[in-house]
């Protein structure tokens, strides 16, 4: 993708196992536990099942440890 096919607002996207699909295309989506945004060249975490993203790994191990807390 380049700048002209990546507008500047937030992305939708499905996350699969081990990729994402663009549904609307975006610069960036943001991260669930952080809120902070996510360039689409750079997102590398996300949860399949929950359909979030995060920005780091550390975010993503919050997330999981807060969903084990409350099963």
């Amino acid at each position: 993708m380049n700048r002209i096919d990546n507008p500047g607002g937030e992305a939708e996207i499905v996350y699969g196992d081990g990729e994402f699909h663009v549904v609307k295309p975006g610069a960036y989506v943001t991260c669930a536990v952080t809120g902070v945004r996510i360039s689409l060249d750079e997102l590398r975490y996300w949860n399949v099942d929950l359909q979030e993203a995060y920005a780091t790994p550390e975010a993503s191990l919050k997330r999981h440890r807060e969903r084990q807390g409350a099963e």
